[in-house]
């Protein structure tokens, strides 16, 4: 399918090849995964609902405990987006990391009570909407109750990212004072994790930024969101300014698009509905940095349905431009009909 202007829209999704695909690309450093996984509009492209069925039919309670199984059978990483709207429970943890093999990786979202200066004025906050948030940047909170949580599974965790919504004048009047209590906020968090700090101020982006997180060896994650420049963009200007052994990008949204706007246009989510191409090139020239010095450095990018439209075929279509294939891989399918059950 195609629009006016012959760009794809419902790219094809082979399971197999994007498996074999993918595993090239972890040889080299890179991971790509999605944001999220459990979204019945892939079902057909990467969850076969055989696995799923019981004896009522199909069962959405065994489609969303089990399907990061089906996942991680194609995919290497994911970034869990959940971890942002509450704490981390041990027993969740614990049951997501056995539902994936031992290299898998998961990117966490840091939980909004830390990362929050003012509750929106949004249903989910009650009675804090509007108001400043007391544990704004509390690194004690978060590494009790966030960070001794994950602990135990350290090591499938490649990075925790501190998403930071966009502060308005009443926030901060000038980037400085926020980059001062990044200064002091990340001064105070245990050593030994990878840490990724995500804004949506462009004017934020200046020098003293990016010296406070290499004073603390975290890294700049890059982002295509509303109100922020291209990634292509923000990759050419600043990649030098990053951690150079990790490099983290989120393809969340087209810059001018909102989340609700994205939302409406593009569920439930089962294809390309808005192909944007500078948007999956920033993905490849990623790619290609990386694997210009394989071993040198390590890449987790993380594409969103709100994107394009189905996070899947815009991860099938960079892959068939940056990873041609030779030969065949082992089937997914058949690993799961060996191990999903």
């Amino acid at each position: 399918m195609t629009t006016e202007l012959g760009l794809e829209t419902g790219v094809n999704f082979d399971r197999d090849r994007v498996a074999q695909q993918v595993a090239d690309l972890v040889r080299d450093g890179v991971y790509i995964g999605t944001s999220s996984w459990k979204y019945h509009g892939w079902r057909g492209l990467l969850y076969t609902d055989d696995f799923y069925f019981g004896r009522s039919g199909f069962s959405d309670q065994r489609f969303l405990k089990y399907c990061l199984r089906e996942y991680a059978t194609v995919f290497k990483t994911v970034c869990v987006d959940a971890a942002y709207y509450r704490f981390p429970e041990p027993d969740q943890l614990k049951e997501m990391m056995e539902l994936v093999p031992d290299d898998f990786r998961f990117a966490l979202k840091a939980t909004d009570t830390i990362t929050i200066k003012t509750f929106p004025a949004l249903p989910r906050f009650g009675t804090r909407a509007g108001k400043p948030n007391p544990d704004f940047l509390n690194a004690s909170l978060f590494t009790d109750h966030f960070l001794r949580v994950c602990e135990p599974f350290k090591e499938k965790i490649s990075v925790i990212i501190f998403e930071f919504s966009r502060f308005h004048h009443s926030d901060y009047t000038r980037g400085k004072q926020f980059v001062e209590q990044l200064d002091g906020f990340l001064s105070q968090l245990p050593r030994g994790w990878n840490y990724g700090v995500e804004i949506r101020n462009e004017t934020f982006l200046h020098p003293d930024y990016f010296d406070v997180l290499e004073k603390y060896n975290a890294t700049h994650v890059f982002n295509s969101w509303t109100e922020m420049p291209p990634l292509i963009d923000q990759f050419n200007w600043y990649h030098g300014w990053v951690r150079q052994d990790l490099i983290v990008a989120r393809f969340l949204l087209k810059p001018g698009r909102s989340y609700e706007e994205a939302v409406k246009a593009f569920s439930p989510y089962r294809q390309i509905r808005d192909p944007y191409p500078e948007g999956r090139e920033a993905v490849i020239r990623i790619i290609q940095y990386c694997k210009a010095e394989p071993g040198k450095r390590r890449a987790f990018l993380y594409v969103n349905n709100r994107f394009e439209g189905n996070a899947l075929q815009t991860i099938a279509h960079v892959l068939n431009k940056v990873c041609p294939l030779h030969g065949t891989g082992t089937s997914s399918k058949s690993i799961m009909t060996e191990s999903l059950f």
